[in-house]
């Protein structure tokens, strides 16, 4: 059996056709049908992953995302918003509240199976050690997943730190916004780059004196500075 994945939808219909397709692509799958239950589920044993409705009849989908980045013992599940909302404010209060994804009703079930790969995938813990990199203020180290500037720790997402170290590891080098989509999101072909945009500008809004080394470069994608 693969990874456990917890299904957070009100709509019976629904969760069963994502249960059924995850199981299909040998995922372990629980469903519950309100934030209450979902949470208690949560209690009961921990997921790999969870697909969460926004519009659920107990509780926004937005606060329960919330929790779980608040709470230690959850913070690092991965989390895909399942939502009929498909405005860009809608999606980008899904990205502050910590969800990793965002799949706008009506979607292909397929098209969501493959989006619990990648998102899996990218939130596996690295291979290898690797060092701590220094960029004036700016402190990423890896090993303790932990982003500093001026001394204060800056809480990133799962998804903001694997975007800024993708950056970090190639500084000096502008890396164009389908090549960020392919390595941070798995994705190859069919997503908005505006979901890199938007998260960019969320990660330079954490950093503060730090943001002014990730760097747009016009009609390309974006970089970060190796230096002063």
């Amino acid at each position: 059996m693969g990874a456990h994945i917890l299904v957070i939808e009100d709509e019976a219909d629904l969760a069963e056709l994502v249960a059924f397709n995850l199981r299909r692509a040998g995922y372990g799958v629980a469903t519950a049908g309100s934030g209450g239950e979902g949470l208690a589920q949560l209690r009961q044993r921990r997921p790999d992953l969870v697909v969460l409705d926004v519009m659920l009849p107990d509780a926004s989908g937005v606060e329960i995302c919330k929790r779980l980045r608040g709470d230690p013992l959850t913070q690092h599940i991965p989390v895909i918003m399942l939502t009929a909302r498909s405005q860009e404010a809608d999606r980008v209060s899904g990205f502050e509240a910590g969800a990793d994804d965002y799949v706008p009703k009506p979607f292909s079930p397929k098209e969501l199976v493959l989006r619990v790969g990648a998102v899996l995938r990218r939130s596996a813990p690295a291979a290898a050690p690797v060092h701590r990199v220094e960029l004036g203020p700016l402190i990423i180290d890896p090993d303790r997943h932990e982003v500093l500037v001026s001394g204060e720790p800056v809480p990133l997402t799962a998804l903001e730190f694997k975007l800024l170290w993708d950056l970090v590891e190639r500084r000096g080098r502008v890396q164009s916004r389908d090549a960020l989509l392919e390595r941070v999101w798995g994705y190859v072909s069919g997503v908005e780059t505006r979901t890199v945009d938007t998260h960019v500008r969320r990660l330079r809004d954490k950093l503060g004196d730090g943001a002014r080394y990730v760097e747009t470069v016009r009609g390309v994608g974006y970089r970060v500075r190796s230096d002063e």
